[in-house]
């Protein structure tokens, strides 16, 4: 016996999209790093290059960047063409301009510029690719691969960073854990 007047089911998918999103039917056939990789990638490097980096504190390149200079033990270089200073810090027009190669290139940029980007942390000699959350683009993700980076796409560097190291729950939210015990960091010198 069918009922006309049934609710359609929806998937579980459909149930979490916001009223009027497009289709959920992404098309990824990409499969990044599982948390242990993504671990062993901000266990290993020292330095962390922000592209896109932004002088808004509005903006999320500016509150992760402010982060990584405040509560991780990495070197951050900002690069962004048309800033000078951001956080007190200087700022490199391009990743060629950097001192030297970073380990991780960490992209604040739109989908159509990724692959570019991808390519020039190839020619900076970058040991990682990472595109923030909601930053998906296969053709980058294919470019570095094919040169020896490691890729990571659709996370975010501060929330992997703080959920590892203790900052927040596996399920990213806050543990709600205070300490007064100040977190040990070691930045590696500059040579």
């Amino acid at each position: 016996m069918s009922d006309s007047c049934a609710l359609p089911q929806p998937s579980v998918g459909e149930a979490c999209a916001l009223p009027g999103a497009p289709a959920a039917d992404t098309g990824r056939t990409w499969v990044g790093p599982n948390a242990q990789e993504r671990f062993e990638i901000l266990r290993s490097a020292r330095s962390i290059a922000v592209v896109g980096a932004s002088d808004n504190p509005a903006r999320a390149s500016y509150f992760v960047g402010s982060y990584l200079l405040g509560s991780a033990p990495y070197e951050v270089f900002f690069v962004n063409p048309r800033a000078t200073s951001i956080l007190g810090r200087p700022v490199y027009p391009s990743l060629a301009d950097l001192p030297y190669a970073p380990d991780i290139v960490d992209v604040f940029r739109r989908h159509d510029d990724l692959p570019g980007v991808a390519q020039e942390a190839v020619d900076a000699g970058a040991k990682t690719l990472w595109l923030q959350l909601g930053s998906w683009n296969e053709d980058a993700a294919r470019i570095a691969e094919d040169a020896g980076l490691r890729v990571v796409m659709d996370r975010c560097v501060k929330i992997e960073h703080a959920r590892f190291h203790g900052g927040l729950h596996l399920a990213g939210f806050d543990t709600g854990v205070l300490s007064s015990k100040r977190q040990l960091i070691s930045r590696p010198s500059a040579s």
